[in-house]
């Protein structure tokens, strides 16, 4: 019996060393989407700031497929030990809605937000809205179909948002007609040649149909206006209703992570996204910086889920209740 107890005393001595001198090795970071786009350059600049924080390599691999379900869903069935993390993006709180995959994002160990791009609101350069208030008029006063957007899939995140800005000031979502798209460069030649009336992309998306005069932001559904954009108003100041809406990206991991573990990455994370390097380079591409804390970014997924889902459910496009 004592020997029993020595030995088990060496175990719980030998698991806190293990836990305490975490990390020992290299740390992969899974990204769903194909290396080169917009997800993947933020991650691998956390990556490299996450290297400085925790002294080890930290390798960004790439898993795309399945709209994003592949990589998603190895994030959250690796061994929790830390050693394989994931750089998830918006697309996680629509996959159960539709039906993609059996997984929500609240199933997700939310390690850290590190980037939140808000939607805006773009129309035509010649198009007659000049503030938010009319077109929104324009389109509850329309038949439905009137007035189509573009410039990403149905029931992408920018799509969802601006679906939702609708239902918050009481126009039917389902009164504007989504023509999908590849991307938001193809949306906007679709808006310039007035095939559609409004794309719902980023304002840095949209940064080069500006400068040539062909399209302009009504509005950005922020918080707060943008310091890039200083003279786009939010959509809450253009109403009076208070709204945001985008798509975002953090670290993430599976459930069971070491409490140790999961502290440690997440002060990493915070230290990242709070510094001059990560700021600076998200202001430089256009991207918006955040930093939630695990707390935060747990209280944002358990909200999306329940909006995405409503706002889903509203256009038609959920396979799920709850």
């Amino acid at each position: 019996m004592k020997k029993l107890m020595i030995a088990a005393a060496g175990i719980a001595v030998s698991a806190g060393t293990a836990i305490a001198e975490y990390p020992e090795r290299p740390i992969t970071m899974i990204v769903a989407w194909n290396a080169g786009g917009g997800t993947d350059a933020i991650a691998r600049v956390v990556a490299a700031g996450l290297e400085k924080e925790l002294g080890v390599t930290v390798n960004v691999v790439n898993k795309p497929g399945g709209g994003g379900v592949i990589g998603h869903s190895e994030m959250l069935t690796t061994r929790p030990d830390g050693y394989t993390i994931g750089f998830a993006s918006a697309e996680i709180a629509s996959y159960y809605w539709a039906g993609n995959a059996q997984f929500k994002a609240t199933d997700f160990n939310p390690i850290g937000l590190v980037n939140f791009d808000p939607s805006a609101f773009h129309v035509a350069a010649d198009s007659e809205w000049q503030d938010l208030p009319a077109a929104l008029e324009a389109i509850k006063s329309q038949p439905a179909g009137t007035y189509k957007t573009s410039g990403m899939g149905a029931g992408a995140a920018y799509h969802l948002a601006f679906a939702g800005l609708l239902k918050a000031n009481g126009v039917d979502p389902m009164l504007v007609t989504h023509v999908p798209s590849q991307g938001a460069a193809p949306g906007f030649q679709e808006l310039a040649s007035g095939g559609v009336q409004i794309i719902p992309s980023s304002l840095p998306e949209g940064l080069s149909m500006m400068q040539a005069e062909r399209s302009r932001p009504i509005a950005v559904l922020a918080e707060e206006r943008l310091a890039a954009f200083p003279d786009v108003p939010t959509a809450t100041e253009a109403t009076g209703v208070e709204f945001s809406g985008g798509t975002w990206r953090g670290v993430v991991g599976p459930q069971g992570l070491e409490a140790e573990v999961a502290e440690k990455l997440a002060a990493a994370v915070q230290a990242v996204a709070t510094s001059e390097e990560f700021t600076t380079f998200m202001n430089d591409k256009g991207f918006g910086a955040a930093a939630y804390n695990p707390e935060e970014f747990e209280a944002f997924l358990a909200s999306q889920h329940t909006s995405v889902g409503e706002i889903m459910n509203d256009l038609g496009l959920a396979q799920r209740q709850e």
